[in-house]
């Protein structure tokens, strides 16, 4: 392993989950690990609590400090963390190396790896390939973006296993010799314009996931994408792309397809996709029936966090909806949905950072009405339903304003619908 922690120092920015699991294994891996958070202390408890050593770890919080810093070997950033505040600036001109939660774990990771990133789709791709992956008898672990830290399994990883990874635009900007062996991108539309600066930037962060492929390695691509068609041929990689005309014309979820072709990659044979694909009963958070209710469906889509997100809901669902939106800002525009929302919505209702620019766009082709909290357009969306209709927590935004994630918002929204009367 040239990567060896063994004595070295490494302080890791931010406590969130992947700096918790990041300082875990270094421990493990005989390292000294540090741990620096911008928030009080009393607002990170519940993360400390995740130490499995916490004597051995020194943590600082409410704020970064210099003297915290500088005499560390490596400095790790949890991905929620931006790279050019100060803590990272001082780390650097002190000639720290510095590197994401994701390059980190990399470095020390002894198998192959598989990894999915896309504006939409990245959740319920992985899932399927790591199902594929088990069917078929092979040792998958699922990790990354989708809510348990890559960094967690280190320490236990062996040779013949394959990481099945989530990767988000935020964790590939940091990576310097990550190289997946397949890397899938499954599809790309305009998103997060609130950390990148515009969305060639976002593009490149995302396009980074290549960077390292080489011939041995396989770069999977979704064929709906004329992105993707300029791209390929700069691309070191074997690439294949998804989702075209000689796909099989019975199965039309671009990300069944995706998983498809990265099983294909694999060795794994069509059977067992669609064996897994036939037991499938989709991913908590998206498109996730919660009850019905005098003839009204609920359903929590919390994590589409993107109007292209919001798309799939409008295109796929087939009864007239209520539609709840909105959430924190990442300065995209909801303006291309127009057309479907005038067909499929009956009412749309918009809360958070962005319900003003919500109800500016679609005023005047659908109903909307603003309300203050995710209960109170609970209540108005019951209202407003029929037996026939559904009501659908499609949010097309991120969770930050109002709550700790999507998952915590589809919680909180599956809570509200089953107190219901």
């Amino acid at each position: 392993m040239a990567f060896n922690l063994k004595n070295k120092k490494v302080t890791v920015i931010g406590a969130a989950r992947s700096g918790i699991a990041v300082a875990n294994t270094v421990a493990r891996l005989g390292g000294k690990a540090k741990i620096s958070e911008f928030k009080p202390r009393a607002a990170v408890e519940k993360e400390l609590a995740g130490l499995e050593h916490p004597q051995q770890v020194q943590v600082e919080c409410g704020g970064h400090t210099q003297a915290f810093i500088k005499d560390s070997d490596y400095v790790v950033l949890s991905p929620g963390v931006r790279s050019d505040i100060p803590a990272v600036q001082w780390a650097r001109a002190a000639g720290i190396e510095v590197l994401g939660e994701i390059e980190f774990a990399f470095r020390l990771c002894p198998c192959p790896v598989v990894a999915v990133t896309g504006s939409n789709g990245k959740t319920t791709t992985v899932t399927l390939i790591a199902q594929i992956l088990k069917r078929a008898g092979r040792s998958a672990v699922l990790c990354g973006n989708i809510g348990s830290p890559f960094s967690k399994y280190i320490p236990d990883l062996k040779p013949a296993d394959i990481v099945v990874l989530e990767i988000s635009s935020f964790q590939l900007e940091s990576t310097v010799q990550f190289k997946p062996h397949v890397a899938l991108w499954t599809n790309f539309s305009q998103n997060h314009l609130d950390r990148h600066k515009d969305i060639r930037e976002y593009f490149d962060a995302k396009a980074r996931i290549f960077a390292n492929q080489d011939g041995k390695d396989w770069a999977l691509l979704n064929a709906h994408q004329p992105e993707f068609t300029a791209l390929a041929p700069k691309l070191k990689a074997r690439v294949v792309f998804f989702n075209g005309p000689e796909a099989p014309k019975d199965i039309d979820n671009p990300n069944y397809l995706a998983a498809m072709a990265a099983a294909k990659a694999l060795g794994v044979g069509e059977n067992t996709c669609r064996d897994v694909f036939a037991a499938f009963k989709g991913v908590e958070h998206r498109q996730e029936l919660v009850r019905t209710i005098d003839g009204v469906d609920y359903i929590n889509d919390s994590k589409a966090t993107t109007p292209e997100a919001g798309r799939w809901a409008l295109t796929h669902l087939r009864k007239p909806m209520v539609m709840v939106c909105g959430g924190s800002d990442k300065h995209l525009d909801f303006s291309p949905l127009r057309d479907l929302v005038k067909k499929k919505v009956k009412k749309m209702i918009v809360i958070g950072q962005t319900r003003e620019q919500l109800r500016k766009t679609f005023a005047d082709v659908v109903p909307v009405e603003v309300c203050d909290s995710l209960s109170q357009a609970v209540e108005t969306a019951k209202r407003a339903a029929s037996s026939g209709d559904c009501v659908i927590l499609s949010p097309m935004c991120a969770s930050f304003d109002m709550f700790k994630d999507y998952e915590d918002r589809g919680r909180i929204f599956k809570e509200l619908v089953n107190k219901l009367g």
